[in-house]
């Protein structure tokens, strides 16, 4: 009967799992061939032009999507996403302009942005919250495996066909996603308000924002953790940006050194992701949290400041492990104090300022670089964000002591939403 009860409360989340899984793998299978297709038309640059793009991408649509997200049903709004990705990718080999391939990977970027807040709110509203924790530790893992096996796939792809062909079967990949989700239930079937009438206007979007800082003011401790967590997410993709350079440059590593490197991550990931799994249920999302955002940093400082390859990677590995864990913390206790009815919303709102600090702040970093020295920066950066982690693991914990905040970790806790939803 226990048995029975379990495999029905797991149903749809898995096939849940199974969707995100196949998405994941196939933006990696994606990307990567995409690089490859615009490397061999136009060079180097043009290949930096299409991570700039996505980053432009995520600031131009997290202004408006989450007053969309929020007003439309969750699980259409997925399946129509995934659609329109798949559609527009098959069309990205018959291309030969840049300027055509840059135009459709902007739009593909827009669907790619808003799928992210609508898929987790739709989440939210489909796991019970006892489940959430456990089911966010599984999506680490489907995560850190994409990251693993996405590349390893597009490898074997390139060996028996060629970028193209890699691209036509992500493409295909992605209607088998969105054909999966087209079967999950639909959970706003009875309690979705239509808005025909109610237009995005200038206006709308202004009360939309209004509404989020609100509730900002309202909930300051979770606004303070939100945003500490995104400044160790904006340093860490800042201090990547110039990982290549400072391993090959100030390591001295040869390319098949900084392959192993990578890999060692690689490894690092899912060892973590499977710990995680095993061990969840057993720490508070708090320490998930504070303590793994602190070994992030740890690996980034061992990495920062080694002088050989078994030190960095050592760094690399223990940096990698932790992620599984703060990732797993962070989305449990996002689920868990965000209300779904503004959950876009905030998620758009809180997203363009992460994005907007990521343009800035890899735009200040590679600049620092030219002029003063690759290690001088990454060192920098790695203490800046050992110091934000302190921060943040001090406010995690800080609920141990303080038994009014203890209710933002709890899986019975309700944070109701803004009255002028």
């Amino acid at each position: 009967m226990r048995i029975k009860k379990f495999i029905e409360s797991w149903k749809y989340p898995s096939i849940l799992l199974s969707s995100i899984g196949i998405s994941s793998i196939g933006e990696w299978v994606y990307f990567i061939a995409l690089n490859l297709i615009v490397l061999d038309m136009m060079g180097v640059l043009a290949v930096s032009g299409l991570y700039i793009l996505r980053a432009l991408s995520t600031l131009f649509t997290n202004i408006w999507s989450g007053s969309l997200i929020d007003r439309l049903n969750k699980k259409h709004l997925i399946v129509w996403l995934t659609i329109f990705q798949a559609v527009f990718i098959s069309f990205l080999p018959l291309l030969s302009s840049l300027w055509a391939i840059y135009g459709l990977v902007f739009l593909i970027s827009i669907a790619s942005s808003m799928y992210e807040p609508t898929s987790m709110t739709y989440i939210t509203k489909l796991i019970p919250q006892a489940q959430r924790k456990r089911f966010n530790s599984l999506r680490s893992l489907i995560d850190s495996g994409a990251f693993v096996t996405g590349p390893a796939i597009a490898g074997m792809m390139f060996m028996i066909g060629t970028p193209n062909f890699a691209i036509y079967i992500n493409a295909i990949a992605l209607f088998l996603s969105a054909l999966i989700t087209f079967f999950m239930p639909n959970i706003e079937k009875n309690d979705f308000i239509e808005t025909k009438d109610e237009k995005i206007t200038l206006k709308l979007l202004k009360n939309d924002w209004k509404l989020v800082v609100d509730f900002s003011r309202k909930h300051v401790y979770i606004m303070v953790i939100y945003l500490l967590f995104s400044a160790v997410m904006v340093l860490a993709t800042a201090v990547d940006s110039l990982e290549a350079a400072f391993s090959t440059e100030v390591l001295s590593l040869s390319e098949r050194d900084y392959g192993l490197l990578v890999s060692i991550a690689g490894v690092g990931i899912i060892v973590g992701a499977l710990v995680n799994i095993i061990i969840v249920k057993k720490i508070a999302t708090s320490w998930l949290i504070g303590l793994g955002s602190l070994m992030v940093s740890i690996g980034y400082m061992i990495y920062a400041f080694s002088g050989n390859f078994l030190i960095a990677a050592i760094g690399f590995f223990i940096l990698s492990f932790s992620m599984a864990f703060i990732n797993t913390g962070f989305y449990t206790f996002y689920q868990n104090n965000v209300p779904v009815t503004v959950m876009g919303r905030v998620g758009s709102v809180y997203g363009f300022i992460e994005a907007f600090f990521i343009i800035i702040g890899t735009t200040i970093f590679g600049i620092m670089a030219e002029l003063i020295s690759i290690q001088f920066v990454v060192i920098l950066g790695t203490l800046i964000m050992f110091a934000v982690t302190i921060i943040l693991f001090i406010f995690c914990t800080q609920p141990s002591k303080e038994p009014s905040k203890a209710t933002f970790y709890s899986e019975k806790n309700q944070i109701q939403a803004p009255d002028n939803v």
